[in-house]
């Protein structure tokens, strides 16, 4: 049975090895084939095209490599085309792996898509080109099934990956450990850090027991990061955030999938986010949902602090976090934890167990 399969980003490669592994398992004389990362290969994928082809980051270098990833699409297309797989999966990045889906399915391919864009939050205009273009659209999420079958789409929630690689943290005592994470951009980093570091000032003054740290997600902004909180009692670790994230008592947080990380693990957090006023704008324009933050869109309420653009300054910051501080968060952490139990399906194995089925339906 050929499976044929497109990863275009890293963070793909590694849903998408798992996939891999357990159709494999499922069905050893599976031959899965197609653009893949070196963990996909591992899995036991036949890598005809490395993601490295793709995966480029920013307006201006997409433009630059344009026509080489016109290039590749076609030559995807043509090759599938002749070859006649039973299934064609694309994981992730949307811009790149919906046209291929949508060519495939007009010839005949059966197309899945795993992990759906957030078309539910934004621009669900776009529904009308994923229904072009995939049969089947696996979700992370429950609410973005309803989403689509309102709009006639078929689709299956299978979970979340995160919820099988962490776990909620159990026996915690609470404390005053206070983690900052003020996200991967610079844009963001520049624009949220200084608010964070005076709200840490302030909460200094109300509070001296109350300790910090920084967990930057790689060293970019590092030498940046460490002239703005010279003199400040801070340790600063790199990309080990989820050890971090565990033993702290709060965390203070760029809105994110690091806020679905840190629900995972039960921690209490205040989400933090400030974009230019136009791009406000456009979002607020562009945004379906009541919250940004996943843990709130997931229990559609607001069960942790949103601080957005103006009201994300210092004062607000430091008196949300000196309220969570101080209370006991028992019923908060019971709630996170009911997220983990909600997303925790063993997504690869019933993912890999919904496309043999489609392709025997």
């Amino acid at each position: 049975m050929k499976i044929a399969i497109s990863a275009a980003e890293a963070s793909g490669d590694l849903v998408a090895s798992a996939l891999v592994k357990s159709l494999l398992e499922l069905n050893p004389r599976c031959n899965i084939e197609g653009m893949a990362g070196d963990k996909m290969t591992a899995a036991g994928c036949k890598q005809l095209w490395h993601l490295k082809q793709v995966n480029v980051m920013g307006f201006s270098e997409v433009i630059k490599k344009l026509p080489s990833l016109l290039r590749l699409q076609k030559s995807m297309v043509s090759h599938f085309s002749k070859k006649s797989p039973a299934v064609f999966i694309g994981v992730d990045a949307p811009d790149f792996n919906f046209k291929i889906e949508r060519q495939l399915k007009a010839r005949g391919t059966k197309t899945v898509h795993f992990v759906s864009p957030s078309v539910w939050a934004w621009r669900s205009g776009r529904i009308n080109k994923i229904k072009e273009s995939t049969d089947l659209m696996l979700c992370m999420f429950p609410f973005e099934v309803d989403f689509y079958k309102k709009h006639g789409q078929e689709a299956l929630f299978v979970g979340h990956p995160l919820a099988e690689t962490l776990q909620p943290r159990t026996d915690h005592q609470q404390g005053k450990k206070v983690l900052l994470m003020p996200g991967s951009r610079e844009a963001e980093i520049k624009s949220l850090l200084p608010e964070m570091l005076g709200a840490l000032m302030l909460m200094k003054e109300q509070d001296k027991e109350v300790s910090f740290s920084l967990a930057l997600a790689n060293k970019n902004l590092q030498s940046w990061v460490e002239s703005q909180i010279s003199g400040l009692d801070i340790e600063i670790s790199i990309g080990d955030a989820h050890q971090k994230i565990s033993e702290a008592d709060l965390v203070i947080v760029a809105s994110g999938t690091a806020t679905l990380e840190i629900a995972m693990l039960s921690v209490p957090m205040v989400v933090v986010y400030k974009l230019s006023a136009i791009s406000y704008q456009i979002a607020k324009r562009l945004l379906k949902t009541d919250f940004v933050s996943l843990p709130n869109v997931m229990l559609g309420k607001e069960l942790v602090p949103e601080l957005l653009q103006d009201q994300a300054n210092a004062d607000n910051i430091a008196s949300s976090a000196l309220r969570i501080l101080s209370a006991d968060n028992t019923q908060l952490v019971a709630e996170l934890s009911s997220i983990h139990t909600q997303l925790n399906q063993g997504s690869a194995e019933k993912s890999a167990k919904a496309i043999l089925a489609f392709i025997n339906d």
